[in-house]
């Protein structure tokens, strides 16, 4: 049986505990959170051992990979503690708050022979899963361009401080526009080689963003856009549309996958998971315990990670200074 560890009890906590009770063989042993309180609340309706200090939890032997849940600007010291304690970690999106500390996360998961996965769902969002499929078959050819979309409501009942501080790791871009972002990345299946953008805070009174237009210049000289919108009031979309050499290819997440071609639209059966959050973070799960128990690779690298981030930085760089920024390599 595999000890799963979550740090941070929070919101999405609460997903990956429910998880990790779906998948055979794996459990939650532990749990920790800020104060004590929560982490036993969170403990008696998910199970685990609760603790309200990471040194103890990581101290824990019978924690064997650790899920880190926690606000943005503490993944950088949790996930490099959590490796060097000898857990493997699944670490929720964004990886980091910058390329050097994915770098710091990097370099322990190596130095410590550890698994370490980034925690980017859309990689195993069952529409996102069938659009692969479809892709790596070569029926539509290789995607030329691509336009991703996440527009929603900002201010959720979930969203705290943190989340209005770039220091903190806080945004739109950042906190639900990477999806986007991740996704046209993920299936344009290229790496991007710069970055141009405009970033604001437009509809809130906040140091972060809650708007952001990038476009995106692959290395192979493909180009793709994602806008990353947090409104007050408006009807939410997330959506991406890949222009292929033989045909267009739809991601609606409402609705599933379509596919383009001789001027229509044909929806791809099977392809629309209503529970599409939940479920794929129990895929992210599999994945994880199969990388740990077989030894082979995880699916989401701590490299592919660090790219999404160096493409986030680029595109604060882009919109302070006007130009297009080249992403670090």
């Amino acid at each position: 049986m595999l000890g799963v560890g979550i740090l941070g009890a929070g919101f999405f906590g609460a997903f990956h505990a429910r998880a990790i009770a779906a998948v055979p063989d794996i459990s939650v042993v532990a749990v920790c959170a800020e104060e004590l309180a929560l982490a036993e609340a969170f403990a008696a309706e998910h199970g685990g051992k609760p603790y309200g200090d990471w040194r103890a939890m990581l101290g824990d032997k019978s924690v064997d990979a650790v899920a880190i849940t926690a606000p943005h600007h503490l993944h950088c010291e949790l996930a490099v503690a959590a490796l060097q304690a000898g857990k493997h970690v699944l670490l929720e999106k964004p990886m980091a708050l910058s390329v050097a500390e994915c770098s710091r996360i990097i370099a322990a998961a190596e130095t410590g022979r550890r698994k370490l996965m980034v925690g980017q769902i859309m990689h195993f969002v069952w529409p996102c899963l069938v659009a692969r499929q479809i892709l790596d078959r070569g029926e539509l050819g290789k995607p030329v361009t691509g336009s991703s979309s996440l527009q929603k409501i900002w201010m959720e009942q979930n969203r705290r401080g943190w989340h209005l501080d770039p220091a903190t790791g806080g945004g739109m871009l950042m906190t639900a526009g990477i999806h986007a972002l991740d996704q046209l990345v993920w299936l344009m299946n290229g790496r991007v080689g710069s970055v141009s953008a405009a970033v604001s805070a437009s509809f809130h009174d906040q140091k972060a963003d809650d708007s952001a237009m990038m476009l995106l210049r692959f290395t192979d000289s493909r180009f793709a856009q994602v806008a990353s919108i947090g409104f007050r009031d408006g009807g939410g979309t997330f959506d991406l549309d890949l222009v292929c050499e033989r045909g267009t290819l739809r991601i609606d997440l409402d609705r599933g996958v379509a596919i383009g071609q001789n001027g229509k639209w044909t929806d791809v059966p099977n392809s629309h998971d209503p529970a599409w959050m939940q479920n794929a973070v129990v895929r992210e799960w599999q994945a994880m315990a199969a990388a740990i128990v077989h030894d082979v690779d995880v699916p989401v690298t701590g490299d592919y990670g660090r790219h999404i981030i160096a493409c986030i930085d680029a595109a604060m760089i882009s919109a302070r200074e006007r130009r297009d920024v080249e992403v670090e390599a």
